[in-house]
C-alpha cells in the first residue's frame, strides 16, 4: 500500500473470478452420449441392479431350492443333475454332435465360442449409436445367446419330475437317541465298534448306522463274528458273554428308538 494512491489487490490464479452454477456438461456434441457417466448413468445402473437383487432374494426366500441327501457312491440308479444355471450345458451334452467322440466340441469348443463372442461383442460392433437398429452385431449375438440358453434349460427341465425327485432324495435328519453308557454292552461296543459306527451308533463313512435296524440278537451276533457286506469277518474278538451283551445293547437301543 502506497500513501495517497489507494489500495492494491493481489490476485490468485487458483481462484476463479466468476462462480459458475453446478450445471451438468452438455453432451449433445458427443454422438451416443446424453449424460455424464458419473454420477447420472452409474446411479441408474446401481438402482436397476438393486431392484433385480431384491427381487431375486425374494424369490429365493419364497421358493427355496430343495436339498438332497448325502452323496452315496453305492447308489447306481441315482442320476446327478447340475444346478439350474448349468442345465443348458447339461442339455447340450445330450446331443450326438456334443457328446461321445465329440465331447470336446460340446464341453470346450462350442461354449468357448459362445462366451467368447459375447466378450468380443463390444469390439466387433463399436458404433457410436445406442439404438438397437444401429447395433446389429451385438444385438444379434445377445438374442441368439438368450434364446439358446432358455431353450436348452427348458428342454433339460421338462423331463425331470422335480417334486418326486426332491421327495426321493430328501436328506434324512440324524435321529437323536439316548445311549445308556452304564450298560455293560456299551463298554463292549466302545472296544469293538465305536471307531466305525460312531459314539451314538449313528454310523460314518466307513460303516452304516445301527439305528433303525430290525435284526434280532442272534442275527447281530452272527454279523459281528462273520461280517456282512463290506464288513469283513473277525471284527469282534471278545468272549461269548461280551458278544451277547453287545447284541442285546444294540437291540435295546433300537427298541427304545422305535417307541
Amino acid at each position: 500500500m502506497h500513501k495517497g494512491k489507494g489500495m492494491k489487490f493481489v490476485g490468485d490464479s487458483r481462484i476463479t473470478a466468476e462462480r459458475k452454477p453446478n450445471i451438468p456438461k452438455d453432451y449433445s456434441e458427443y454422438p451416443g452420449r446424453t449424460e455424464a457417466f458419473w454420477p447420472n448413468f452409474l446411479l441408474k445402473e446401481w438402482l436397476v441392479g438393486a431392484v433385480f437383487l431384491v427381487g431375486f432374494l425374494c424369490m429365493t426366500v419364497a421358493h427355496p431350492a430343495p436339498l438332497e441327501g448325502l452323496a452315496d457312491p453305492t447308489t447306481a440308479g441315482y442320476i446327478p443333475l447340475p444346478d439350474w444355471y448349468f442345465l443348458f450345458l447339461y442339455q447340450l451334452l445330450k446331443y450326438e454332435f456334443a457328446s461321445g467322440p465329440w465331447v470336446v466340441l460340446g464341453t470346450v469348443v462350442m461354449p468357448g465360442l459362445a462366451f467368447g463372442g459375447l466378450l468380443l461383442a463390444p469390439f466387433l460392433d463399436n458404433r457410436p449409436g445406442r439404438r438397437v437398429s444401429k447395433r446389429p452385431i451385438s444385438v444379434s449375438l445377445m438374442l441368439i445367446s438368450i434364446a439358446a440358453v432358455f431353450w436348452l434349460t427348458y428342454e433339460a427341465a421338462e423331463h425331470v419330475d422335480w417334486e418326486t425327485r426332491a421327495e426321493e432324495n430328501t436328506p434324512e435328519l440324524p435321529v437323536e437317541v439316548e445311549i445308556d453308557t452304564e450298560d455293560p454292552g456299551y463298554a463292549v461296543y466302545e472296544q469293538s465298534c465305536i471307531n466305525c459306527h460312531g459314539e451314538s451308533l449313528e454310523g460314518s463313512a466307513a460303516a452304516p448306522s445301527l439305528i433303525g435296524i430290525e435284526h434280532d440278537v442272534d442275527t447281530i451276533k452272527d454279523i459281528a463274528v462273520n461280517g456282512i457286506g463290506d464288513m469283513p469277518a473277525g471284527q469282534f474278538n471278545g468272549s461269548e458273554e461280551e458278544l451277547q451283551q453287545l447284541a442285546e445293547f444294540i437291540v435295546s437301543v433300537n427298541e427304545e428308538n422305535n417307541e
